[in-house]
C-alpha cells in the first residue's frame, strides 16, 4: 500500500468518525425523545456524560466534520482517475481501496446530513 492510499484511508476513517459524532450529539437524542424514550436518553447521558460536552460544542463538531468531508471529497475527486499499478494484485487492491473510500465517504455524508438536520432544522419541521 502506498503512502497516498494510506492517507486516503486515514482521511476516510476520520471523516466517518467525525460524521458519526454528529449523529451521537444531535440525531440520537432527538430520535430517542421523539420515540418517547427520554428515560433511555437520560440513562445514556448518565453512563456517558461526555455526550453533553459534545452537544454543547455542536458548532465545532459540525465545522470539523464538514471540513473533513470537504477534504475527503477533494481527495476522492483528485484520485478518481489516478492510475493503478500494473501488477494484478496491486491493481486489485487499488480498486478495492477506491471502492472502500467511496463507500465510507457516502456513508459519512449521509451521517453528517442526518445529524445536521436534527441539530439545526428538525425543530422547524417537527414542532
Amino acid at each position: 500500500m502506498t503512502y497516498d492510499g494510506f492517507k486516503d484511508k486515514v482521511v476516510s476513517t476520520v471523516t466517518l468518525l467525525s460524521s458519526f459524532s454528529t449523529l451521537l450529539c444531535c440525531a440520537l437524542p432527538a430520535l430517542l425523545v421523539a420515540l418517547g424514550a427520554g428515560a433511555v436518553m437520560a440513562g445514556i447521558v448518565t453512563t456517558v456524560p461526555q455526550l453533553v460536552i459534545v452537544s454543547e460544542h455542536k458548532s465545532a463538531v459540525f465545522t470539523f466534520a464538514g471540513l473533513m468531508l470537504a477534504l475527503s471529497a477533494f481527495m476522492q475527486c483528485r484520485n478518481r482517475r489516478a492510475a493503478c499499478p500494473i501488477d494484478p494484485v496491486q491493481a486489485d487492491a487499488c480498486l478495492k481501496l477506491r471502492k472502500y473510500s467511496a463507500i465510507v465517504f457516502y456513508v459519512s455524508l449521509i451521517a453528517y446530513l442526518t445529524g445536521l438536520f436534527f441539530a439545526y432544522f428538525a425543530k422547524y419541521f417537527l414542532a
